[in-house]
């Protein structure tokens, strides 16, 4: 299938490793120019050596943190000078599992601030820098990453929520301006994080890693773990003209949630 994604232009943040990283070659791939965003340089400017070597596109590394509107306009104004235009947005920037844990005793304030600020609002920033551009061409794509985490009582993962709704009355907004939105939730995904996060588990329990990871996937149907090109392709299609009659959608790709029923 043609994803008539040839000469597109991405930003996606979080975009130097892990499923951000995964996203922006698969993009590539299909002949899409990128901008890869995130906050720090050395990991970056190495993942946009690599992407741009097996790929031929452009791939240029933007230092942004999603919490300044400074470094989000910067970045939306570098990629447009750079590579022209901006078609696709993928929002991805949010550390792992989020920064607010525990219960309500053990959780900060500082922490749901900070969690909040870089992903929901973070997300907003990048959403309301992006859409003028995108606006003006009438043509746009806007693919926010999420988490499975949204779906369960977790306090981590209140920010998921707050990313679909946020992304569901956008689309009702920008529809007309042939823009479109959507939220992907990823489950376990083997990023560079998780795996190390695996390694360090099965360490501590004194059994191995795949027994680790068949444990903690006992509730997912498919029984293991996602690798992130497999949420990338995901990604991919839903920034594609193809995807067209999909906006305002949620879509999980975390292997399958054993017994919830969603409609």
């Amino acid at each position: 299938m043609d994803l008539e994604l040839q000469g597109k232009v991405a930003i996606v943040t979080g975009g130097s490793k892990g499923i951000g990283k995964a996203i922006a070659l698969e993009l590539a791939k299909e002949g899409v120019d990128v901008a890869i965003a995130s906050r720090s340089k050395g990991p970056l400017e190495e993942t946009a050596k690599e992407l741009s070597k097996k790929t031929g596109r452009r791939i240029i590394p933007i230092v942004a943190d999603m919490t300044s509107w400074d470094d989000v306009q910067n970045m939306v104004e570098t990629t447009v000078s750079t590579l022209g235009k901006v078609d696709i947005l993928v929002n991805n920037a949010a550390m792992v599992g989020g920064q607010v844990k525990g219960t309500l005793a053990e959780a900060t304030e500082k922490d749901m601030v900070e969690d909040l600020d870089t992903k929901v609002v973070g997300y907003f920033r990048c959403m309301k820098a992006v859409v003028p551009h995108m606006q003006k061409q009438k043509w746009g794509r806007i693919i926010n990453i999420g988490g499975v985490s949204a779906r369960q009582s977790t306090i981590y993962g209140m920010r998921n929520t707050a990313v679909v709704h946020m992304t569901k009355t956008f689309s009702d907004q920008l529809g007309a301006d042939n823009i479109t939105l959507n939220v992907v939730h990823p489950g376990l995904t083997l990023s560079e994080g998780v795996e190390t996060m695996l390694d360090s588990r099965a360490q501590s329990q004194g059994i191995g890693r795949d027994e680790i990871e068949k444990n903690i996937t006992q509730n997912v149907a498919i029984k293991r773990a996602i690798d992130p090109k497999e949420l990338a392709w995901l990604v991919t299609y839903l920034s594609s003209p193809k995807a067209e009659c999909i906006t305002g959608e949620v879509i999980a790709a975390g292997g399958g949630a054993m017994g919830g029923v969603h409609q």
